[in-house]
């Protein structure tokens, strides 16, 4: 067997979610592409000028993903990169509006789950190109 490369196990990530964000999936996603496979610095950086709703929600994750690395491993920001980005799409709460003639009208109030997997700038796989 040849030591190649790490395999998927062997790399440590550092994680942190955040269910039943406010904000629509589809919206989410923009951001997270954003911020995939940046360094974690970096990406807080462009996340502050982004203006975009999901923009401090997803911000608010990366860090808690950057302390539990601080806490779990003893990581410093700069030695981590965003290695997983994901925004899935959580319970739609569903309401009504009032129209014209007795009708009503529904409103779709959609959630998301909001996940982040750090992981070590050396030990990240490299980033597919395409």
């Amino acid at each position: 067997m040849s030591s190649a490369g790490k395999s998927a196990e062997a790399i440590k990530t550092y994680r942190a979610s955040h269910r039943f964000a406010r904000v629509t999936a589809r919206k989410a996603r923009y951001v997270m592409d954003m911020v995939r496979h940046q360094p974690v610095e970096h990406a807080l950086d462009s996340l502050r000028f982004t203006n975009r709703r999901a923009a401090p929600m997803i911000s608010k994750v990366i860090q808690s993903a950057l302390q539990n690395a601080i806490q779990e491993g003893g990581k410093q920001a700069g030695d981590l990169v965003i290695v997983k980005a994901q925004a899935d799409e959580g319970p739609t709460w569903k309401r009504w509006q009032p129209r014209a003639r007795g009708m009503a009208f529904p409103i779709f109030k959609r959630t998301s789950h909001l996940k982040i997997e750090l992981a070590d700038r050396g030990d990240a796989p490299a980033r597919k190109k395409g």
